[in-house]
């Protein structure tokens, strides 16, 4: 089955807009876990708009469950994932000001620093994955840069499903298929949500792990945590 890593930056950015600590970032993390999520992910900005530093210590100090710290990797994003030692590090190549990830890594354009990151991280044995778009030739260079996992990004994959889902999955059943010849484990992630979630795990039996957060929270507004974290489940059986 695979995994189901809850983003809860949301809660942060609803946290935030009032000051305090309403509703509690850890709370919702330790319910999410209570209702049989397999993972959490987190991916905190420069500006802590959302996510602050502090959640992910606090998080990583109290889950069960795997912690995925998501980023792009400054020096202080670095050391945070360094002093924290989350299960996962996922490497997004998204700017301070962006709203949210919107492409893959140019693996080309950035392979030395790629390595270099990997390489780091994984000596302190930290599982780390790369965000890619279905580009087979990126995914090769990703392989070489030390990257234990891809994730592959799917906004494509959402923005295309109601008009076509055969069409839509083909470019990700093959990129998966791709990356596991070459070694790498594989993620998804980004606008996965219950309706296209079932089709998409199952066109592609080598996924690991989907985070998911946007939609999720979205639903659980209209249906309540616990009927969404099962549905989201379900969808992954």
């Amino acid at each position: 089955m695979t995994k189901l890593s809850v983003n809860v930056n949301k809660v942060a950015t609803l946290r935030n807009a009032r000051g305090g600590d309403y509703p509690n970032v850890l709370h919702f993390a330790l319910a999410c876990e209570a209702l049989g999520v397999q993972g959490i992910t987190v991916h905190p900005r420069p500006d802590e708009r959302h996510i602050r530093y502090s959640d992910v210590f606090d998080l990583k100090n109290s889950i069960k469950t795997e912690l995925n710290v998501e980023g792009y990797p400054s020096s202080a994003f670095t050391q945070l994932v360094l002093d924290v030692k989350p299960g996962q590090v996922t490497l997004v190549p998204d700017p301070p000001e962006a709203i949210t990830s919107n492409a893959g890594w140019d693996v080309k354009a950035n392979f030395d620093f790629l390595k270099e990151t990997c390489s780091l991280f994984k000596s302190h044995g930290i599982r780390t994955s790369v965000f890619m778009d279905t580009d087979l030739s990126q995914i090769e260079l990703a392989s070489k840069t030390g990257a234990d996992r891809i994730e592959l990004y799917t906004e494509s994959y959402a923005n295309n499903f109601k008009k076509n889902a055969e069409k839509a999955v083909f470019p990700f059943v093959s990129s998966a298929k791709f990356a596991e010849e070459l070694g790498m484990e594989v993620n998804a992630g980004h606008d996965l949500n219950s309706d296209n979630l079932h089709f998409f795990s199952q066109a592609i039996p080598e996924l690991k792990e989907v985070s998911i957060g946007h939609a999720l929270i979205g639903e659980c507004l209209y249906q309540g945590l616990e009927n969404t974290i099962n549905k989201y489940l379900k969808a992954l059986q």
